[in-house]
């Protein structure tokens, strides 16, 4: 099957390497023209100081390499912590999204206390994301939840909460089958129908159901096959963002290095020419 419009590769660059010259000097050996712009410098992207954002752009514009989203940990918080500051972080978030031209800006939908049954936390977390879709509208720039797990939106059915209750132009979904795995669930079985009217943008990451080992893209439960095909079916035109997570993975994200990394690409865009899937 033979996708209607030409998908775009991107990828978190700081699972390459901490330097930022490693991470868009191997992008670039990989064919990739984008990269998801997460940390550098041991130092995630919305605590860069404005020297070393200048430094950033620098970089990117000798390499030829532009930013599909900032990777940010907007709402990587405990749904009781004090939102203002957080808010004001978000709004930050925009700002470095414009220095960069990136559309868009990873958040997610915060932390449940242990134990607790996330539905009771619910209208809290529509309240909360509703302010940071405020952000987004006034800022122009498009935030993509990510169903992380142990926050609210870990499952089909939260997510898609999340999204009719804001109801925003400028909230969609960023799509992880491995994190959807995680929580015991087979991403396109289960979530895609629902979850398709508002993606936006794919994360690219395979995990096993049994354990929730991360494995290289399509050797686990992700049912990446089945879903490229019905975004290839449906006209899909976005960004494909490899998260491979292969080495370690922490709260705030994962590391491959630099062969693991072109190994995730490998088996990503054998994926695609498998399905006669043009990307760029």
């Amino acid at each position: 099957m033979r996708s209607k419009n030409m998908w775009t590769l991107s990828g978190f660059s700081d699972e390459i390497s901490q330097d930022l010259e490693t991470q868009c000097a191997h992008a670039r050996s990989l064919g990739l023209d984008y990269i998801e712009f997460r940390s550098a410098w041991d130092t995630n992207v919305l605590d860069l100081d404005d020297q070393q954002l200048e430094r950033a752009v620098e970089i990117m514009d000798r390499h030829g390499i532009k930013v599909s989203s900032i990777g940010s940990p907007i709402g990587k918080i405990g749904i009781h912590d004090p939102i203002d500051p957080h808010l004001e972080r978000a709004q930050h978030a925009v700002e470095v999204a414009r220095v960069f031209g990136a559309p868009y800006v990873r958040i997610f939908s915060f932390f449940m206390p242990d134990g607790d049954d996330p539905d009771d936390h619910r209208d809290e977390v529509i309240t909360r994301m509703r302010a940071l879709a405020d952000v987004a509208e006034e800022g122009r720039v498009t935030f993509l939840h990510e169903n992380e797990k142990k926050i609210y939106g870990d499952i089909p059915r939260r997510c898609v909460d999340i999204f009719e209750s804001v109801d925003s132009p400028r909230l969609k979904a960023a799509w992880d089958s491995a994190n959807f795995v995680q929580c015991g669930i087979r991403p396109f079985s289960e979530g895609y129908e629902q979850i398709r009217p508002h993606l936006e943008y794919v994360q690219v990451k395979d995990a096993h159901l049994s354990d929730g080992e991360v494995v290289v893209t399509g050797d686990g439960d992700g049912e990446l096959r089945e879903t490229l095909a019905a975004l290839a079916g449906d006209g899909f035109d976005g960004f494909f963002s490899l998260e491979p997570h292969l080495s370690v993975t922490h709260e705030l994200g994962g590391f491959s290095g630099p062969d693991l990394f072109t190994e995730a690409h490998a088996a990503f865009t054998g994926l695609l020419n498998e399905q006669g899937i043009q990307y760029r």
